[in-house]
C-alpha cells in the first residue's frame, strides 16, 4: 500500500482532481481486473480506449484514475489525475509503486529482429554459471534464477516487468537481462525503467504489419537507444547495415561488434563448424562453443561483449561461452539411429530462415539430402511469404510448405501467397496438416540425410481461429524420427 503523492512524483501532471493523499492497493490498466482501492489507468490503445471504462473500473473499487482526457462526471470520492500520456505515465506509476526496482538490479535489454532470445537466455545462463543471481524476461519464458514464470509477450506489460524486477530484487537477484521488443518501445512499455545497457543484434523485414514500413520498425528500435542515459552501455553489432545508425542518438557510451568489420571494438572469426559446434577466434583466443551458425557466431559475440562491459574478466567470459548449449528451439538437432539429423528452429522472417539454411548448407556434405518443412503466420507481414518460399526452394534439395499458426486466415490462402514464390514446381509439396508434412519429410529422408523444420521452434502451439491448439515440433519430429 502506498499513497498516491508517493506514486505520482515523477509524473508530468496536467491537472489534478481530489485528495492526492489516497492510499493504493495496486495499479490496473484493465478494467476488469480493477481491485479496491487501487489506481485505474485509462490507456488509448489500438482498438479499446481505456477512458470508456472508467466508470466500470470506479464500481470495481478504484479510488484514483489516471486519464489524458478529464471526464464530464466526476465522482467526488474518487482522485483524478490528467497527464499528457497514459501509457507513459504506466511504466513510472509502475515502477514507483513497486520501489523502481530497475534501479536496484543492472537490467540489460536486448532489442533487433533475430537473436533476442538467444541473446538474453543464454546471457542469464552465463552469469548463473559465474555465480550470480539473475533474471530473465524472455519470449519463451521469464525466470527468476531457476525459478520459470511463464511468458505471454515478447515484453510484458510495465506493471508485470516491475511486480517481477521488484520480486528479482527480493530474491537477491544482481543482473536482468530482457528483451525489448519494436511493439514495447512503442507502447511504452519499457518507461520509467532504468537500463544499465542495451544492446541491439540486427533489423531486417518483420512486424511491418504493425509497424507499416520498414522506417517506422527502424525508428521504433532506435527509440530504445534514443532514451539510454548516460550512465548506461550501449552495444551495436557493427555489421548491420542499421548498426551505426542506431547508436547515432544515444547519450550512453558506443561499442560494437562483429565478424566484419575491423573497427568493431570486438571481433570474432569462425574458423571450423559442425552440428555439434565451431571453432572461433574471439578477442585473438581460441573457443569451441557448442552452438553453431554465423548468426550464433553473433550472438555469442554480443554474449561476451556484453559480459566484458559488465565488468566480467577475459578468461571467465570466454570459457563461459565455450560451455553454453542452445536456447530452446533455436537450432536445436536432434539425430536419428540411421543418422537423419533434424533440425527445429525458430526461424520466421526471410533472412533468418537463410541464415539457418546457410548455416546447414556450410557444414551439409554433397550426399545428403535438405528437407526443409516451413509455413507462415496468419494475420502477419503477408510480404515475407513468397520471399521465405523462394528462399526454402533456392537453398533446399526438398520443400514442405505447410501451416504456421494461420491465425484467423485460411492455412490454404497463407500457402497460396508463399507458392506466388516459387518459379520451379518441381521440390515442392504442399501439405495444410504440419503434423502430417513433417512425417512426410522424415519419410523421404534417408540415412544422414538433413530435416530442417522452421517458423516455430519453442512454441507449444498452433493457433487456429483464435484457439490455440498444443502442437510441438520437437514432439513431432523425435514421435516419428523414433527419438527417445
Amino acid at each position: 500500500m502506498k499513497k498516491c503523492e508517493d506514486i505520482i512524483r515523477n509524473l508530468k501532471i496536467k491537472k489534478t482532481i481530489g485528495s492526492l493523499s489516497t492510499t493504493i492497493s495496486g495499479i490496473y490498466f484493465d478494467s476488469r481486473k480493477v481491485c479496491p482501492q487501487s489506481m485505474y489507468v485509462a490507456q488509448k490503445g489500438t482498438q479499446h480506449d481505456g477512458h470508456v471504462f472508467i466508470a466500470m473500473a470506479i464500481e470495481k473499487g478504484a479510488v484514483c484514475v489516471v486519464v489524458e482526457d478529464m471526464p464530464q462526471d466526476i465522482n467526488q470520492s474518487v482522485t483524478y489525475i490528467q497527464v499528457e500520456d497514459t501509457s507513459e505515465a504506466l511504466g513510472y506509476l509502475a515502477s514507483s509503486f513497486y520501489g523502481n526496482p530497475s534501479q536496484k538490479i543492472k537490467l540489460v535489454g536486448i532489442t533487433g529482429t533475430n537473436g533476442k532470445t538467444t541473446t538474453v537466455t543464454l546471457l542469464q545462463r552465463l552469469f548463473i554459471q559465474l555465480g550470480y543471481k539473475v533474471g530473465l524476461l524472455s519470449t519463451i519464458e521469464n525466470k527468476i534464477n531457476d525459478t520459470i514464470i511463464p511468458s505471454t509477450h515478447t515484453t510484458p506489460d510495465a506493471v508485470t516487468i516491475n511486480q517481477l524486477l521488484a520480486k528479482m530484487c527480493e530474491e537477491g537477484c544482481e543482473y536482468c537481462f530482457m528483451e525489448v521488443s519494436s511493439h514495447a518501445i512503442v507502447q511504452k512499455r519499457i518507461s520509467g525503467l532504468l537500463f544499465t545497457g542495451g544492446i541491439f543484434s540486427n533489423i531486417t523485414h518483420d512486424h511491418l504489419d504493425y509497424h507499416k514500413t520498414f522506417k517506422e520498425y527502424i525508428q521504433a528500435k532506435k527509440m530504445f537507444f534514443d532514451n539510454l542515459p548516460s550512465t548506461a552501455f550501449a552495444l551495436s553489432n557493427m555489421d548491420d547495415a542499421n548498426g551505426v545508425v542506431m547508436l547515432q542518438n544515444t547519450k550512453a557510451p558506443k561499442t560494437y561488434y562483429g565478424l566484419l568489420n575491423a573497427t568493431a571494438d570486438y571481433k570474432a572469426k569462425i574458423n571450423e563448424l559442425d552440428f555439434h559446434g565451431m571453432h572461433l577466434i574471439v578477442d585473438n583466443e581460441d573457443v569451441w562453443v557448442t552452438l553453431t551458425g554465423v548468426f550464433n557466431a553473433y550472438n555469442l559475440l554480443a554474449i561476451y561483449a556484453t559480459a566484458r562491459l559488465l565488468g566480467i574478466n577475459k578468461t571467465d567470459a570466454l570459457c563461459g561461452i565455450s560451455t553454453l548449449t542452445s536456447a530452446e528451439g533455436r537450432f536445436n538437432v536432434f539425430i536419428s539411429d540411421n543418422g537423419v539429423i533434424a533440425i527445429v528452429d525458430y526461424a520466421h522472417t526471410p533472412d533468418a530462415l537463410q541464415n539457418v539454411l546457410n548455416t546447414i548448407r556450410k557444414i551439409q556434405k554433397p550426399t545428403q539430402k535438405l528437407i526443409t518443412v516451413v509455413g507462415c503466420g496468419g494475420n502477419r507481414d503477408k510480404n515475407k511469404r513468397p520471399e521465405m518460399a523462394k528462399i526454402a526452394n533456392d537453398l533446399s534439395s526438398q520443400l514442405i510448405i505447410t501451416s504456421d499458426n494461420p491465425r484467423d486466415e485460411d492455412p490454404e490462402a497463407i500457402i497460396a501467397d508463399m507458392m506466388k514464390g516459387i518459379t520451379n514446381h518441381e521440390k515442392v509439396l504442399t501439405l495444410v496438416n504440419r503434423e502430417q508434412a513433417i512425417k512426410l519429410a522424415v519419410r523421404l529422408a534417408d540415412k544422414r540425410d538433413i530435416i530442417l523444420i522452421a517458423g516455430k521452434g519453442h512454441e507449444k502451439y498452433q493457433e487456429i481461429k483464435g484457439v490455440k491448439h498444443h502442437f510441438d515440433d520437437v514432439e513431432i519430429v523425435k514421435k516419428y524420427l523414433s527419438i527417445n
